[in-house]
């Protein structure tokens, strides 16, 4: 490995965590879309889970101690995207762009774009830096970026499970993270999209942009960003199938775990998907509610995208 010099002051491989003890929790949900049924009873075993989404500036001492080459930088296999446009198998990833006006929801073409150069130190492609970002979560990262940055640090990535269970900061059945309401007494709780989506932005400066960690207020379990920001990946792979449900109580799956791997596949694709969670920037009232714990989201192990980031955890031994 090469010598590791820091962009600032902390070794991200000894940040700062909270432990959990885990326990028997209410995951998923009945009121809303249908992949998150149904709420059923689950057990997670103790855990200690990173504060805050990891940084560019933790990203960054990843890159240089080992030298890391993210998916986004590296060319397609044309093999493994035959009839591929040539365009499309040079290094990019999916940059959102809003459009001048109202557009069908539909079709997230008219606000997604794969950007040539679009990667983690240029998030909205040739041109843009990182520069002034160093605490914003780190985006443009695929399954095996952050596989391998979890290794780095000696940690994992979340189970779809842990990961609702720390979002949910210990309130039982609440829609979001700090309550029922979204914005308890006016009060913005998250950073999410304010306005109609995708073309219409609210935000001071009308900035479309993620937010530094730690922003909004933590969660009852002092964690932050759990809702919001950025989207974040967990280690299930997706299924629609929620285990098994038990009648008693006693019985709740423990530490349960997501689909089978080729199942996780969408209709007629080849590349198998990761379960998302926790929303981000981009997610509005008038189109993706999915700002809450329960919420999920299908995403391509070999997709990188502008909103999409990751924490990591670390489980005792046993």
């Amino acid at each position: 490995m090469r010598p590791l010099h820091l962009v600032g002051d902390k070794d991200p491989r000894t940040r700062e965590r909270v432990r959990l003890d885990g326990g028997r929790f209410m995951m998923g949900a009945n009121e809303r879309y249908p992949e998150e049924a149904p709420a059923r009873p689950v057990v997670v075993d103790a855990f200690e889970i990173d504060v805050h989404a990891v940084t560019n500036r933790d990203f960054a001492a990843f890159v240089e101690d080992t030298g890391w080459v993210t998916v986004a930088e590296i060319p397609a296999d044309p093999n493994d995207y035959p009839g591929a446009l040539p365009e499309m198998l040079a290094p990019s990833s999916l940059v959102f762009t809003p459009p001048q006006g109202p557009v069908p929801l539909d079709d997230i073409r008219a606000w997604w774009r794969y950007t040539p150069s679009a990667q983690w130190r240029s998030p909205q492609g040739a041109g843009s830096s990182i520069n002034g970002l160093w605490d914003h979560p780190v985006v443009h990262v695929a399954w095996a970026d952050v596989e391998a940055y979890a290794r780095w640090v000696g940690a994992s990535l979340p189970t779809e499970a842990e990961w609702e269970f720390a979002a949910r900061g210990g309130l039982e059945g609440a829609d979001f993270a700090w309550g029922d309401e979204l914005e308890p007494n006016g009060q913005r709780m998250a950073n999410t999209w304010l306005g109609r989506f995708p073309w219409e932005n609210l935000k001071p400066g009308g900035r479309t942009l993620t937010t530094p960690v730690g922003s909004f207020p933590a969660n009852g379990y002092g964690l932050y960003d759990m809702i919001g920001n950025t989207w974040e990946w967990t280690a299930d792979w997706w299924s629609t199938m929620a285990p098994d449900t038990v009648v008693k109580a006693c019985c709740a799956p423990k530490n349960p775990r997501g689909g089978d791997e080729a199942a996780s596949k969408g209709p007629g694709d080849a590349t198998p998907r990761k379960v998302l969670k926790g929303g981000s920037h981009l997610c509005a009232p008038s189109y993706c509610k999915r700002y809450r714990p329960a919420a999920r989201h299908a995403q391509p192990t070999d997709t990188s995208t502008s909103h999409v980031g990751f924490r990591c955890v670390v489980r005792e031994a046993v």
